[in-house]
């Protein structure tokens, strides 16, 4: 019986089974479910991956320091505007003509000393007209004037302005113009004599001492003549290193220059430099500075070293102390100027109509 009802039982199982198909859909509803799931958990991680992107990304934004603003541009530098003093009225003439830093004009003459001339009467505080002589020459300080007259070639007179008397000496031939010394005792000549060649100082009592000069080493520069130094004791010669060709725009290369003492005509010493000084006052109260004429322009020079500092725009100054200098403008009507080392302007002094295109003379007040 037991046999019999197993049997019975899975004939039916059977039956059952044989009787059941496949739900439609089930399957395909399986996969898409599967496939919503698989999508959602994606886009799930992609935010979280962003979030967490974004949390670690906010505080390095946040903490970064800002970019530094450029810095401003300084304004340009303008320099300032010199003072400009007041053109000398009709009436210049009846009183020392100043300029800044506290110099005068002691002469106006035509370039070449031909022609007349303005000549300052210091004791009487005005100027003078003369036309009787081809050169005058007033001393820096004192009373007495050096003229020079063609038809007496070799010889210079002395005037004492005061009282108007005159003397003369003989000289020399094939001379230089007159120069002073820097305290109006002395005179200094270059004799340009083929037998001889070399400088003649002349006191103003007459005495006179000439002092060949021998082979240097190099030819001299600057018309080879003998300018003062401002100690009043030595004379100084520009010597040529390089010659340039007569066609050239340039002027020859100094070498420097060579100086002698005015009181025995040896050499004293040699300062290296790349131009030529005008005369005493271009050297600088102090010594250090000196100004020349360059092979294309005038040049500050370090009496030193020979070191350039800066070009300047004219190189027959004045210097009127350590840090100041008076010169002629180089172009326009030729003011006179009060400048300091690096040429900039400060003062400014026009002149009179009548001396606008006359050579001038300067010296201290």
């Amino acid at each position: 019986m037991t046999r019999t009802l197993d049997e019975l039982l899975r004939a039916a199982a059977h039956d059952l089974a044989d009787g059941v198909g496949p739900a439609p859909g089930l399957a395909a509803g399986a996969l898409g479910r599967g496939r919503r799931l698989r999508r959602r958990r994606r886009v799930t991680a992609a935010s979280t991956a962003l979030l967490a992107v974004v949390v670690v990304t906010l505080p390095f934004v946040l903490l970064r320091p800002r970019p530094a603003a450029p810095p401003a541009t300084p304004p340009p530098t303008v320099a300032p505007s010199p003072t400009m003093l007041e053109t000398p009225g009709a009436d210049w003439a009846t009183r020392p003509l100043a300029l800044p830093g506290d110099w005068v004009v002691t002469r106006a003459q035509t370039t070449g000393g031909s022609g007349k001339g303005f000549l300052l009467d210091r004791k009487r505080g005005r100027y003078v007209t003369t036309d009787r002589y081809d050169g005058i020459f007033p001393a820096p300080t004192g009373s007495l004037v050096a003229v020079h007259d063609d038809s007496r070639p070799k010889d210079i007179g002395l005037i004492d302005i005061t009282n108007g008397k005159t003397r003369w000496y003989q000289v020399d031939g094939a001379l230089s113009v007159p120069r002073w010394s820097p305290d109006g005792r002395r005179l200094l000549f270059t004799t340009h004599r083929v037998d001889h060649f070399g400088f003649i100082v002349l006191g103003t009592d007459g005495t006179k001492h000439t002092y060949l000069v021998g082979p240097l080493g190099w030819s001299c520069s600057n018309f080879c003549d003998f300018t003062w130094l401002r100690n009043g004791r030595e004379v100084a010669l520009t010597l040529t290193k390089q010659r340039v060709p007569e066609s050239s725009q340039l002027r020859d290369l100094a070498k420097g220059v060579q100086i002698f003492s005015a009181d025995n005509g040896r050499r004293t010493r040699f300062v290296d430099m790349p131009g030529a000084p005008a005369g005493p006052d271009a050297w600088s109260p102090d010594g250090k500075l000196v100004v020349v004429l360059g092979q294309e322009e005038p040049l500050l020079v370090e009496t030193a070293t020979g070191r350039v500092v800066n070009p300047l725009p004219a190189a027959d100054v004045a210097w009127v102390s350590d840090d100041r200098l008076l010169y002629r403008r180089p172009h326009g009507s030729g003011d006179f100027v009060l400048a300091d080392p690096t040429g900039r302007e400060l003062v400014r002094q026009p002149l009179p109509k009548p001396l606008v295109d006359l050579e001038l003379t300067v010296a201290p007040g």
